[in-house]
């Protein structure tokens, strides 16, 4: 089977599979990292601007701009209510359109791992940051089976099937982050982990969820009919707790973030 280029163009579809995750690490996250207000910030793969609008109702920020490729994504992150003062605009990460030192803080949530190439992502990150401002990072422990996606793509693959995945997985490993945090020069860097839990009506729920976008739409577009239907009794058979309806997911991400050289 070919592998489907893995796109993210349905900013609904994306809220319901990653959204609410992305505010539930990115809730942990923020109170982690613990930034001032006042501040500029960039939102690098903004994606639906789920983390945009945490940005804009807890840290009080003088400017957020957001960027992402899809302009499906930007469209939905544009209605956001929470997210209203916030720019949103077609962007690469690996070359922003932003003069240097022009933000106080860059972030990027639940993306570095579908950057090609993740080290000039980070430069750019680094470039557009002040000397003393913040770059960080939060991303799925895929190699830790932290992603909310592992359900499905464990089924997969025991269905002898080969899920396409992110061009950058092997970003997503605290080591892999370590090391493109010391090779873009950052100071003062600092990990953790961070896990979360989010429950679904029931197992359905979790399927609707989870199959709309991404890696498992890529993935189920080009299915015959009755393997996914096979796929989803599995998937269903493997989130399902005996005697419960609603169900109840753990997810982790790793997370990282690191100064800019020179003053505070």
């Amino acid at each position: 089977m070919a592998q489907q280029p893995i796109r993210f163009d349905d900013g609904a579809a994306y809220e319901r599979l990653m959204g609410a995750w992305s505010q539930l690490v990115g809730q942990v996250f923020l109170d982690w990292l613990s930034p001032a207000a006042g501040q500029r910030w960039i939102d690098v793969g903004c994606g639906n601007g789920a983390f945009t609008e945490l940005l804009m109702r807890r840290c009080a920020p003088v400017e957020v701009r957001g960027i992402d490729p899809s302009e499906g994504q930007l469209a939905f992150a544009r209605t956001r209510a929470g997210a209203t003062g916030a720019v949103f605009s077609q962007g690469d990460a690996m070359a922003l359109p932003f003069d240097a030192g022009r933000f106080d803080a860059a972030v990027m949530a639940l993306v570095i791992h579908f950057v090609p190439d993740p080290a000039r992502a980070i430069k750019e990150m680094v470039r557009v940051v002040r000397p003393g401002g913040l770059v960080a990072t939060y991303v799925w422990d895929a190699f830790g089976e932290g992603s909310p996606t592992d359900p499905i793509l464990t089924e997969m693959r025991a269905m002898g099937l080969t899920p396409g995945l992110p061009p950058s997985l092997h970003a997503s490993t605290m080591d892999a982050l370590h090391g493109l945090w010391r090779g873009a020069g950052l100071d003062r860097i600092a990990s953790r982990a961070i896990t979360v839990r989010r429950s679904f009506d029931d197992a359905d729920d979790y399927w609707e969820a989870i199959s709309g976008t991404g890696v498992p739409k890529a993935m189920l577009d080009r299915m015959e009919a009755d393997a996914v239907a096979t796929l989803k009794d599995r998937v269903r058979a493997r989130v399902s707790t005996d005697g419960q309806k609603q169900i109840t997911l753990e997810a982790r991400a790793n997370a990282i973030m690191g100064h800019v050289p020179g003053a505070p």
